[in-house]
């Protein structure tokens, strides 16, 4: 809320250069921000008596908009990459897809490795945990288990993530 749209009758107000005003009606607030050529601007609405600071509001809300898009740089997303796996896969076919998953992992991604169970294949779920071994195994020097490998409908899934 900024100048009129401010209805309480009585404001703690900060002056431009940050010191204390004290607490006094809005009229005063807002006549002390005209004087000034700025706008009076509340800064915590939920306090009692609520804040008020004398500040230019655009170079205020352009401020805002600047720490707002600095913080969203210094995120970082991190997406799940999603490698499919069947139980009668073979060894090199296996590398193959461990070397796919450490590229990812090295790129700071999240793995989640599916064993997908088809037909007559879900007859020997507890053998097939051991592919899920091995392929961490292939792995373990660059990342560790967020989630064990664990049994969803059709599929077993284990979730990797980059060793901190």
């Amino acid at each position: 809320m900024i100048n009129e749209q401010i209805r309480d009758k009585e404001v703690r107000l900060i002056g431009e250069d940050g010191e204390q005003l004290g607490i006094m009606s809005a009229k005063d607030a807002m006549k002390l921000a005209k004087e000034a050529n700025l706008d009076l601007v509340k800064i915590a609405p939920t306090a009692k008596p609520p804040v008020c600071k004398i500040i230019d509001y655009g170079k205020y809300r352009y401020e805002l908009a600047r720490k707002e898009k600095e913080a969203k740089k210094k995120q970082k997303v991190t997406d799940v990459k999603e490698i499919r796996l069947s139980p009668n896969i073979d060894e090199n076919d296996l590398n193959t897809k461990a070397n796919q998953a450490r590229k990812f992992i090295t790129h700071g991604d999240k793995v989640k490795v599916a064993l997908r169970f088809r037909g007559r294949e879900m007859a020997h779920t507890t053998s097939s945990k051991v592919i899920l071994d091995n392929f961490f195994a292939k792995l373990e020097d660059i990342a560790v288990i967020e989630k064990p490998a664990k049994l969803e409908g059709r599929s077993m899934i284990m979730f990797l993530t980059e060793k901190r």
